[in-house]
């Protein structure tokens, strides 16, 4: 059998081990996962009633259209219900987009350091992608801008920006977007929206009448807690939304989803909780890292990239040998870790494992 000639050498996702998989190798009793940008206060107590709730009807299927959590949604933003599409985490919506815009041959512009499922559907698409190098970890619009081509079909802007957490401002963004040709889409990917409490971030919805080309994404996996139920979603016109949803796989959101996400609307008291204790524990981290004499970039999501000036797989490694979890491997970052953001505990824990990693690094063996 022969697959696509251009998936041949793709990377497969690697995941991280599960943490109890780390507890028995280390023969640890606890493990602090701060590698995946998670909400570790959980999710809305309403989220979880209605999950339990969902208990006596696994065996019926979803709404394929998820009706009610869309209207509810809809409410919650202030737009029409046929603006908004639904997938298995914001990734699906991702590649639903790629499925349907992208054919072989067509450029696709994106950030050098970026969340890297825009290139990875762009490439199973047999697209182009054009990676435009960050500056001081942001997006360097005018250069994106400069990249488009006629055959540019899809720009991507991640805000804020995974790995490195900077946010392009409302003012930047309209400027950039106004200069961008009405045919070519830019997705605007708003996984970490709920977090940033700069007043500067763009206010995106508001934006949707003005720019029929802009698509927004958004997910229930971060402040919302439900990453394991994998449903985020975009939002668009309602054309675009149309065109979207043409190559979309039924059903591909479940019950317990939809309805966890639908109470966790509900709870906007949980989610202001999280945005605080979220914003406390960057200024702890940033205040550390001052003190530790270590750079990093100003963040606006519930993470921080930050150079600790040592090869960053040596220390992660080390970190993972004292039962911390972070994120490496950021090829444009050799010497930069991401650390999510943690309850103050968890936090404290990192800190004081950083610095003992870190001291045991600079010590002659």
């Amino acid at each position: 059998m022969k697959p696509k000639a251009n998936i041949v050498n793709l990377p497969v996702y690697q995941p991280g081990k599960p943490i109890e998989e780390v507890k028995r190798e280390l023969g640890l009793s606890e493990v602090v996962k701060l590698a995946s940008n998670e909400n570790p206060y959980g999710c809305s107590p309403l989220a979880k009633e209605a999950i339990v709730a969902e208990f006596s009807n696994l065996s019926v299927y979803p709404d394929g259209s998820a009706a009610e959590l869309t209207a509810a949604l809809a409410g919650h933003l202030g737009i029409n219900s046929n603006q908004i599409i639904f997938g298995c985490g914001s990734d699906e919506i991702i590649a639903l987009i790629a499925r349907a815009f992208l054919s072989s041959g067509d450029e696709t512009i994106m950030a050098d350091q970026t969340f890297s499922v825009y290139k990875s559907n762009a490439d199973i698409e047999n697209a182009v992608s054009i990676e435009v190098p960050l500056v001081d970890g942001k997006h360097d619009l005018d250069a994106m801008l400069k990249a488009i081509t006629d055959r540019t079909k899809i720009v991507w802007v991640c805000n804020p920006n995974n790995p490195t957490g900077t946010i392009v401002s409302e003012e930047e963004f309209i400027r950039f977007i106004d200069a961008v040709p009405s045919e070519v889409m830019v997705v605007l990917d708003e996984a970490y929206y709920e977090y940033v409490v700069d007043s500067s971030y763009p206010e995106s919805i508001k934006l949707l009448d003005r720019y029929h080309n802009l698509v927004v994404l958004r997910t229930f996996s971060k402040i919302y807690g439900l990453a394991s139920l994998r449903i985020g979603y975009g939002i668009g016109q309602a054309e675009v939304i149309r065109f979207i949803n043409q190559v979309r796989e039924p059903f591909n959101t479940g019950r317990p989803a939809q309805a966890a996400a639908k109470a966790a609307l509900q709870d906007q008291k949980f989610i202001e909780s999280c945005r605080k204790n979220n914003a406390e524990g960057i200024v702890y981290l940033q205040q550390e890292f001052d003190r530790m004499g270590l750079k990093y970039f100003p963040s606006h999501g519930n993470f921080i990239l930050v150079d600790v000036q040592a090869p960053a797989k040596e220390v992660f490694e080390s970190l993972l040998s004292k039962g911390i979890i972070i994120r490496s491997g950021f090829s444009c970052y050799p010497t930069y870790i991401r650390v999510s953001v943690g309850t103050p505990e968890h936090n404290q824990a990192f800190i004081g494992a950083l610095e003992q990693v870190l001291r045991d690094m600079k010590s002659p063996v």
